[in-house]
């Protein structure tokens, strides 16, 4: 099978690329550039042929993939999902397309939304009519048979009580989660227009390796280990599902096998915390003083909890591997493990938009 990725040199879709080719990340290492092979995914990786387009954005990082660039399963095309010539040569005698890209961060589609709309909406669309291409110049056997958009639980907006369940009503919050929720929106029209075979996936917070440090998560721990402050929004009683993205890569790996075209799913490990537990967690797994978080400003339309109801996924026979305590403490070890790879990131760019986006607050 040969599948495309977009988005593949980002956090979740680096992982799941290292996953369907059977390597681990996710074992305990003590350098994150030559993990080995993991005998979990060996198996079910062979036959797998991957494409990854990739825009290379300030969030994604080909020292992601280090370990597997000279894979002969595994291509690597630059390129932006809004660029329809590239995005042909991408998919080409590709069966299935997965899309993970996406800008991604609240706080800088507050910031500047535009970037959004283009690549989560308008790049989506490019995809979409390729895909539909294909299947209908090809053969059956040849075509796009399968297209998974990967959405947020963030398009659903807050929900004080209770859990959201796929057949709510959405009701984004911010521009990210509007742009992500007109992206899925498009991907279902075309599947009730064109017959086009889509699965729409709704997923929790992800954490684990790779993930860029302007995330909570990621930011709290590489902070605390330089002994810097933790900015933490508002009262930080906000709630969220911090799920592995391991959990994550199995639940997509599932749907590829079992997942129905036109349906959605939402994909959460039901480990709910407030953020501000959540930082007392990692200063006490780095063995960091509580005097190190500080309260800011909370920004703009702050959704206050995220819940899902997995129900029908798991009817499918998943289950995450990971609770919240088991996921936090392993992503806590990797980032003190592999500064090597954050340290680089927090000196650039990242250091003007940290000032920008905490230094007054």
């Amino acid at each position: 099978m040969k599948i495309l990725i977009t988005g593949g040199a980002g956090f979740i879709g680096s992982n799941f690329i290292r996953f369907l080719l059977g390597r681990s990340a996710f074992a305990v290492q003590r350098s994150a550039f030559n993990p080995q092979p993991s005998t979990l995914n060996a198996q079910r990786s062979t036959g797998i042929e991957v494409v990854n387009l990739d825009k290379l954005t300030y969030a994604g990082n080909l020292a992601n993939l280090r370990d597997i660039e000279k894979d002969p399963r595994y291509r690597f095309i630059k390129g932006d999902i809004c660029d329809a010539e590239i995005v042909r040569e991408a998919m080409e005698r590709c069966e299935v397309v997965i899309n993970f890209a996406a800008e991604s961060h609240v706080d800088r589609s507050i910031e500047e939304p535009g970037s959004f709309l283009r690549t989560d909406i308008l790049g989506v669309h490019v995809l979409l009519e390729e895909a539909r291409r294909s299947t209908l110049n090809a053969q059956r056997s040849t075509g796009v048979r399968l297209f998974v958009q990967i959405s947020t639980d963030e398009v659903y907006g807050s929900i004080a009580q209770g859990v959201f369940k796929e057949t709510d009503a959405l009701n984004p919050s911010s521009p990210y989660s509007a742009s992500k929720a007109g992206g899925e929106l498009l991907a279902r029209a075309y599947w009730v227009t064109y017959g086009m075979p889509v699965i729409i996936t709704r997923a929790a917070n992800n954490i684990g390796p790779y993930q860029y440090p302007e995330k909570v998560v990621p930011l709290f721990v590489t902070n605390a280990l330089e002994d810097k402050e933790l900015p933490l929004y508002g009262d930080g009683l906000q709630v969220r599902d911090y799920m592995h993205v391991e959990d994550h890569c199995s639940a997509l790996e599932l749907l590829l096998e079992k997942g129905e075209p036109g349906e959605i799913y939402n994909i959460g490990a039901g480990n709910e915390m407030r953020n501000i537990d959540m930082a007392k967690f990692i200063l006490r797994e780095l063995r960091k003083p509580e005097s190190l978080i500080r309260h800011v400003t909370d920004r703009p339309g702050h959704d206050r909890r995220y819940a899902l109801d997995c129900g029908k996924l798991r009817a499918l026979g998943w289950w995450p591997k990971y609770n919240a305590e088991r996921a936090l403490k392993e992503t806590v070890r990797w980032y003190a493990e592999n500064r090597g790879w954050w340290e680089p990131i927090k000196s650039g760019e990242f250091r003007a938009y940290y000032e920008r986006r905490y230094g007054k607050r």
